[in-house]
């Protein structure tokens, strides 16, 4: 009797395991460094007004924190576009007309989410207002944004595009476009915020104009390198885009607005415990802002990373492929929790050289707010291990088209146990801003768990359902 075949069966999943391990890293790296060049254009908008006026740059800051709110929960819906581009990739690689169809429905599902963002956020200095925000504050920032929320179409189209040569396994072309934008952005900003090269200084409004020529720059980009690659032309996506295809567009929806809902869960909580923050005092506000700036940057890391494990994931669900589903949530699952390992000690092993990249620890007006932060980063290097875990779970989950539990875990996770639990730390058990960051953490323990819980679940059962299909 022939005792190999145990061994050779082994040896064939460790280099499953190996190949897949490659492909995820090729996905991701270039997503990674293209979230981060991503949230640097918003970062560098804030840097530029900071070095021209304190008033100028508290209004941007109070109003891109608004109109990111809102740039996510559309960016969600369009993200539909990532799975079910894969999963058709997957069960035909040579595919032209269904891929042509979801890029093109997720653009009218781009203009249609706008439509309703655009009428809130122009009424948004209302809007700022109800929230207890100062009047001239809230002024200037709606000044801002009524010019910066022109930018969310074209930022749309940038992301659909994006997701579109990503789930092409082809994520370089989307990085260098970002590139180009944040250059583009920073040049903008500098010359109309100051007048540089000539033109006009338009301050808080130059901010604004680049910020909307910046994500039309991204779009312009992107509509250059699916028509000007020769990989991406045959597919002629904008070719009739007048056309309607309702039963496409339904599916978006029905995929998306749970994706939509899961993100706008999530970057609401954070913004709430500004809030809360807000309660306690200054230095505390001012620690978190350092604090959750870290992990913010952190965080770019596990999402590219889960955004690599939708398209992998996806492409095995189009191919009905249960063992490279479950072989391809497990590379991304375990890459995401090495690299949570690896920014949580980060976190623990040079919390003074972080923060100081904020604040001067020698300055004796910041000593409590470093000694704020430092509790805070603490608290965050402990929550890196779960937001890892959670946004790679969320990522697989998206790649079988699961996307209505996660949003519940979110709502649950987030919302009833995280802001629940900060609330009762912060202030009833006294712990303040550590009990806040302490809540928040809890919260995303949770998700993480629901996450991941499901995900296996989801891999078991699949076996089945494949085989059955």
């Amino acid at each position: 009797m022939d005792s190999n075949p145990a061994p050779e069966g082994l040896a064939r999943r460790r280099t499953g395991i190996r190949v897949e391990i490659r492909a995820t890293l090729a996905l991701a790296w270039p997503l990674v460094l293209g979230n981060l060049a991503q949230a640097s254009i918003h970062t560098t908008e804030v840097l530029i007004l900071g070095r021209y006026d304190v008033d100028a740059l508290a209004a941007a800051a109070l109003g891109v924190n608004l109109y990111f709110a809102f740039a996510i929960f559309a960016m969600g819906l369009v993200t539909a576009a990532s799975p079910l581009i894969a999963a058709e990739y997957g069960r035909r690689w040579n595919s032209v007309r269904d891929v042509r169809r979801t890029v093109r429905q997720a653009l009218w599902a781009s203009l249609a989410i706008c439509l309703p963002c655009w009428l809130i956020l122009w009424n948004s200095e209302s809007l700022l207002l109800l929230l207890g925000q100062e009047p001239a504050l809230s002024r200037d920032a709606a000044h801002f944004i009524r010019i910066a929320m022109w930018g969310l179409f074209p930022f749309l189209v940038y992301i659909v595009l994006r997701y579109y040569v990503t789930a092409l396994e082809r994520p370089i072309w989307g990085l260098l476009v970002t590139g180009v934008g944040v250059v583009f952005n920073a040049l903008a900003c500098w010359a109309l915020v100051f007048g540089g090269l000539g033109l006009p200084e338009l301050g808080l409004t130059g901010a604004g104009i680049a910020n909307v020529l910046a994500n039309s720059v991204l779009a312009l980009g992107m509509i250059a390198v699916v028509y000007g690659v020769r990989r991406f032309r045959r597919y002629k996506l904008l070719g009739h885009f007048w056309r309607a295809d309702w039963p496409r567009l339904a599916a978006i929806v029905k995929l998306g607005v749970p994706i939509a809902v899961t993100l706008g869960m999530e970057i609401t909580v954070f913004n709430a415990a500004v809030f809360l923050m807000g309660l306690i005092g200054r230095d505390s506000l001012a620690a978190h802002a350092i604090a959750i700036q870290v992990a913010s940057l952190a965080f770019m890391l596990p999402l590219g990373l889960s955004q690599a494990a939708t398209v992998r994931v996806g492409i095995f669900h189009g191919r009905k492929d249960a063992e490279g589903v479950a072989r391809a949530g497990r590379v991304a699952l375990g890459l995401g929790l090495g690299a949570a390992f690896f920014l949580s000690s980060t976190m623990v092993l040079f919390p003074n050289q972080l923060i100081g990249l904020f604040i001067d620890p020698a300055d004796p007006a910041m000593a409590n707010v470093f000694a704020l932060a430092l509790s805070f980063l603490f608290v965050a290097a402990i929550f890196q291990l779960v937001d890892g875990a959670q946004a790679v779970g969320a990522g697989v989950l998206r790649g079988v088209q699961d996307t209505r539990w996660p949003m519940l875990f979110a709502a649950f996770g987030y919302w009833v146990v995280g802001l629940g639990v900060a609330v009762w730390l912060g202030f009833p058990m006294g712990l303040q801003g550590v009990g806040i960051w302490i809540g928040l953490a809890f919260g995303l323990a949770v998700v993480a768990v629901l996450m991941v819980g499901r995900w296996l679940m989801r891999a078991r059962i699949g076996l089945i359902d494949y085989q059955r299909a």
